[in-house]
């Protein structure tokens, strides 16, 4: 089975004296209507809140995969995106190319992982590296998921992993606590593996 990937993230900084509970309510209350939305892979409606896993501000971000572009502009022109600009503005949304997935056996994530790295080495080669390193995090207990996408208007690497584990300082990267997992596309991103 072949799946079109798309991934995004958008992050709304906050100021440092934001209530961040008003940002998990926020999250419980809107999480559970993406369950079961077609196209897409998951979302993981995440947030930093500062002086905690390294964070040095507050945030409130989302991270998509999609395994559909319809879905994808569905969804922009949607109530739902609107939603998002009417509370935070319009956002900044980065977007990449996923280049590898592997799935893990936890079955929820309540942190996730970011490192973002310029791209050094061919692309063959990059590819490569980033599957072998993905199969190693994926055979561990914690790991939901590793991804590595390409930004091609940067040119830079992203690694996400999705873990089961609770948010810690990493050693490079950012950290962000998991509010909400949806995650209606596991199962056929199971079946195309």
């Amino acid at each position: 089975m072949e799946v079109a990937m798309f991934m995004k993230q958008y992050i709304h900084r906050l100021p440092a004296d934001y209530d961040m509970n008003r940002i998990r309510t926020r999250a419980a209350a809107l999480g559970p209507h993406w369950d079961r939305t077609e196209g897409l892979g998951f979302k993981a409606f995440i947030a930093q809140q500062r002086g905690f896993n390294g964070a040095r501000n507050n945030a409130y971000s989302s991270l998509y995969l999609w395994l559909d572009d319809e879905a994808v502009t569905d969804f922009i022109t949607s109530d739902r995106f609107r939603a998002v600009i009417d509370g935070f503005g319009r956002p900044h949304i980065e977007t990449w190319i996923p280049l590898d997935i592997h799935l893990g056996n936890a079955e929820t994530a309540r942190s996730v992982y970011r490192e973002d790295l310029d791209i050094d080495t061919d692309l063959a080669e990059l590819k490569h590296r980033e599957i072998a390193r993905n199969n190693i995090l994926a055979r561990h207990a914690d790991t939901l998921a590793a991804v590595t996408a390409i930004d091609l208007s940067t040119w830079r690497l992203s690694r996400f992993l999705l873990s089961a584990e609770k948010a810690r300082t990493p050693e490079t990267g950012s950290a962000y606590e998991v509010l909400h997992l949806a995650k209606p596309g596991l199962p056929t991103l199971l079946a195309a593996a």
